[in-house]
């Protein structure tokens, strides 16, 4: 909008003149340049500028673009904003800034152009064109991608450079030796096939290779490839100042390259590319190293007991009216006290009941816990112990909290004793015991000699070790030098909280005093407590509170809204005119609109293949992923395109930055494409759920979903009220629902603002709620158990203080805990806003199993104050609930359109490279929201031709999604055509 000063800078120009020079002026206030072509400029923004200084839009048809006037209105412009124009110079010495300051941070282009602007308007300096400031960042990338290799190469050892060069030439020569084999399909001795077997365990090939399903074989093996690592003796700086974002397009490069093609780079790129891969994978097999040491102890006591269950409940038959049974036994034996038992007892409980009782003690005795310990050591000592030492040797696990200092004492003494064949520890020896055996093993750990003294059985104790191990790496207490995921927990905090702690907490919007938070938040929970208590009577035929129960909130289900009765005359016209639609047609038209396919650049150096062809095959790939159809049957679509073309397009060019980047750019299509009319104003909300889908076995996220039954992986989405999803990841079964939702409102990179976040019941807790309010969200959850909640006090107060809501009211707020620990909320909410850390990570240590943490424990007081204050919203506002459901109802219509798109295969991920299953949720992603996008604009087309905005109703409105696919075809026979288009507007 022109405030006062633009307009008085407009001076007496008229016409064309007026409304060029205006808009030259706000677009150069705003981007710090002028725009390179008159179209550049949204019609939408001509538009406004006209209305506001008088002069008619078409006016800026006629503004001259190429003769002196635009020329002085520039200098003038200049003049009036303190500009200059940038010289030769200028240009160099930003390249400069970007090669020491920007590029070792970041390396996509568009962000690399955002940061050059913003250079350029720091030093008010006018930017250069959008081509040649092009030509300025990629001669910068290439200078410093030049000196990234030769300071490579520069720190590493000569040793370590010999070693990269062994490992390379080791898997070409086993590359060739398969090849060479299959040619001759000649048989192999044992001899041969055994050194085949020996070479190929020390290849870059098996470095490269996600670890296999759960087992002792998958983690001998993973521990294989980090010792091969190690032994190359990287130095830690080899990569010092350098983000993993950006060690990531090198690690990809050489994750898809040939080892014949690498070895025939120089020597610098070449060790680079090595150098990294090894780096990056080092911290990957030690992050999945440590995820099969948590599901490994976890496996053997799951099994343990369930084993001991089937063999009880075979056997266990329950009992009844035991009191009585006893009753009758006792009565008796104090009657006849001189009798048999076959005489007196058995005629009031006979043989066959009395054993069924003693049957049912034993199921819930120590004799259960003591078969459930004699089989957990039992497949420890004869399989998995295997592991151990090896494991000890490869994993240092460390804690910066005294308090979990014996767990660390204990590991250091399995590692000292791990290959002595005593089966006890030397009296001696200092053993912790407090905080590393858990009570109730602890009878089988500490035995009992002759002379009553005490001693520690050492395979009893090692599983105890690695139980107490598993629960404390899981909530981060104790990490592992090496990791990513598991890494030093200081290090995902921001180390410069102390010097930008206003910033901070001016980002965060919320006050830097903890008592203006807290005086802010007890305000908002009386007003909500004492809304909600004077509603009780108005509301009491939806919501009741029934003080004699144990579950005493009483909610009555909502009324059925009426059914739209236009919504499918409206999709049955779009079918008319757009008849049997293939999907991949609609794929074909999004990315001619949009131009997402030019998001989609080789990982490589250059790039060979024309656009045109670049694009078609780009096409076709995203169509047989997002599908699961894969690349078989596509070359008959486009003639002359064959499976390893596919295949070699998947390699280089899908990746899954690019995909997530294509769908921001297709999102913000639609939001850019919308008419207000027809789909209201812009949406600053969004639901979130997740979908199973089927998965093989041989990785470490696939797991069995108890609720869905079967074993698969989890696909969380996030979804806007028009049904465009913003955001989507690949979580296992069990992983927090809690963490996948706040990292798709932090990370979706569209240009929807996001206020409000749907979710159902696994996808908020007290800590949610918590980190939702410091982050600026507002959570609103469907809460399965509502019949349960509870609002808390926002201070101490008398039984007449909110009558009447008394059956739910419980303890106050702990506002001390909550100022206490103001601060370390806020840096850990920054750490997840910034991307220092990542969400799942940071979540796992505010878990009910790290209960001690004071941090947790005041992030979980917030969460209970933000929902208690939810909750009375909640309960007094049917509106509120009915938003939620209709949120949430959304998401579940996307869940159901991924069964019609994801088809191929059943359904059912056919790869266990996790790489490759994330890629396959991102195409599907991509081409459903392509299916979504075109959508709109067939509704928006339709409406335009016919008088629909008088035949909708308000209820129409509501239900109106541009989610259907009655007139798509997504099966048969493929083609693609690039010169077809849809007939669209």
């Amino acid at each position: 909008m022109l405030n006062v000063w633009d307009l008085t800078q407009l001076g007496n120009k008229t016409g064309a003149t007026r409304l060029g020079f205006a808009v030259l002026l706000k677009f150069f206030q705003r981007t710090g340049r002028f725009p390179a072509f008159k179209t550049e400029v949204a019609g939408q923004i001509i538009a406004f500028v006209a209305t506001q200084i008088g002069v008619a839009p078409e006016a800026y048809l006629q503004y001259d673009w190429q003769g002196r006037t635009i020329k002085d209105h520039r200098a003038e412009i200049r003049r009036l904003l303190g500009f200059r124009e940038s010289t030769v110079a200028d240009a160099e010495q930003m390249q400069h800034w970007l090669i020491a300051e920007i590029l070792p941070q970041e390396y996509q282009e568009e962000r690399l152009r955002e940061q050059a602007y913003a250079w350029f308007r720091g030093k008010n300096l006018e930017a250069p064109t959008p081509d040649r400031l092009t030509r300025l960042i990629r001669s910068a990338a290439h200078t410093f991608e030049q000196q990234l290799y030769e300071t490579t190469l520069a720190r590493l050892p000569e040793t370590s450079q010999a070693a990269l060069e062994a490992l390379l030439a080791e898997t070409i020569a086993s590359l060739n030796l398969e090849k060479n084999e299959k040619a001759e399909q000649v048989e192999r001795t044992e001899e041969v096939a055994q050194g085949r077997e020996a070479q190929t365990a020390s290849t870059l090939e098996q470095i490269r290779k996600d670890p296999g399903r759960v087992g002792l074989a998958t983690m001998l093996e993973e521990m294989a490839k980090l010792c091969r690592i190690r032994e190359l003796a990287l130095p830690d700086n080899l990569f010092a100042g350098i983000s993993s974002r950006v060690l990531k397009v090198y690690r990809n490069r050489a994750s898809v390259e040939e080892p014949s093609r690498m070895n025939a780079h120089p020597q610098a790129k070449r060790l680079t590319l090595l150098s990294a891969l090894c780096v990056m994978r080092a911290e990957e097999i030690t992050d999945g190293l440590v995820d099969l040491l948590i599901q490994i102890v976890h496996k053997i006591d799951v099994r343990a007991e369930k084993r001991v269950e089937e063999e009880y409940l075979s056997e266990y038959k329950r009992v009844v009216n035991k009191e009585g049974i006893l009753y009758r036994i006792a009565e008796a034996v104090v009657d006849h006290p001189d009798g048999k038992v076959c005489d007196v007892v058995f005629p009031v409980a006979n043989e066959k009941l009395l054993r069924e009782v003693i049957k049912e003690y034993k199921a819930k005795s120590p004799a259960f816990r003591q078969k459930v310990h004699t089989i957990m050591r039992t497949s420890y000592s004869h399989h998995y112990r295997r592991m151990v030492p090896q494991l000890l040797e490869i994993l240092d696990f460390r804690s910066n909290n005294e308090l979990f200092r014996p767990v660390i004492q204990a590991v250091q003494l399995v590692k000292d004793y791990v290959r002595s064949p005593r089966q006890y520890y030397p009296e001696d020896e200092s053993i912790p015991i407090k905080g590393v055996v858990a009570s109730k093993w602890r009878e089988y750990v500490v035995e009992q000699n002759d002379d009553s003294t005490e001693r520690v059985n050492r395979l009893n104790y090692e599983v105890c070790v690695l139980q107490a191990l598993r629960e404390k790496v899981r909530v981060r207490e104790i990490w592992v030098p090496g990791a990513n995921r598991y890494r030093n927990p200081d290090h995902d905090l921001p180390t410069d909280f102390s010097q930008k702690r206003d910033s901070y907490y001016k980002a965060l919007r919320q006050p830097t005093d903890a008592d203006t938070f807290i005086e802010g938040l007890k305000e908002d929970m009386r007003k909500a407590l004492s809304s909600l208590n004077t509603a009780m009577p108005r509301i009491n035929n939806k919501v009741k509170l029934l003080p004699n129960r144990k579950k005493p909130i009483c909610l009555s289900p909502l009324d059925p809204q009426p059914e739209p009765r236009n919504l499918a005359s409206l999709k049955q016209a779009v079918g008319n005119r757009w008849p049997m639609t293939s999907l991949l047609d609609m794929l074909k038209e999004t990315a001619l609109r949009t131009d997402f396919a030019d998001l989609f650049t080789s990982v490589a150096s250059r790039e060979r293949l024309p656009r045109d062809v670049l694009q078609r095959r780009l096409l076709l790939c995203l169509y047989g992923l997002g599908t699961n159809t894969g690349f078989k049957r596509l070359p008959s679509a486009d003639p002359g395109t064959t499976y390893s073309d596919l295949r070699y397009v998947r390699s280089r060019y899908i990746h899954k930055e690019q995909l997530r980047h294509a769908i921001a750019h297709v999102a913000n299509a639609i939001f850019e494409a919308r008419l207000t009319e027809i789909w209201g104003e812009g949406t600053t909300a969004c639901a979130s759920d997740s979908k199973k889908f089927g998965a093989w076995n041989q990785n470490l996220l696939t797991e069995w979903h108890i609720r869905y039954r079967g074993p698969g992986i989890m696909i969380y989405w996030h979804v806007e009220k028009k049904s465009t999803c913003i955001y989507s990841q690949l979580k296992s079964c069990s992983s927090s629902e809690v963490a996948s939702m706040v990292e798709g409102l932090l990370r979706h990179c569209t240009s929807a603002d996001i206020q409000k976040s749907y979710v159902d019941t696994h996808g908020q807790s007290e800590v949610a709620f918590a980190f939702c309010h410091l982050l600026g969200f507002r959570l609103l959850p469907r809460l399965k158990n509502i019949a349960s909640q509870k609002l808390y006090r926002p201070e101490a107060g008398t039984l007449s203080d909110y009558e009447n809501l008394q059956p739910i009211l419980t303890k106050t707020i702990d506002w001390d805990l909550i100022k206490n620990q103001y601060d370390e909320m806020v840096k850990y909410a920054t750490a997840l806003r910034l991307g220092i850390a990542d969400t799942e990570a940071v979540l796992q240590r505010f878990t009910r199993n790290n209960l001690q943490h004071p941090t947790y424990r005041a992030l979980a007081e917030l969460g209970r104050a933000i929902k208690t204050i939810f909750l009375c919203q909640y309960l007094e506002s049917e509106e509120l609930r009915r938003e939620i459901h209709e949120a949430l109802n959304v998401v579940e219509n996307w869940n159901g359109a991924n069964t019609f798109i994801f088809y191929g295969k059943g359904g059912e991920f056919s790869s266990n490279r996790l790489d490759d299953q994330e890629i396959s949720v991102l195409a599907l992603h991509l081409l459903q929201i392509s299916l979504v996008y075109i959508n709109t604009l067939m509704i928006q087309e339709v409406f335009q031709d016919g008088d629909w905005q008088k035949r909708l109703t308000t209820e129409d409105y509501r239900g109106l999604t541009p989610l259907f696919y009655s007139h798509v075809e997504a099966y048969g026979m493929v083609q693609l055509d690039m010169t077809k288009r849809l007939a669209l507007a």
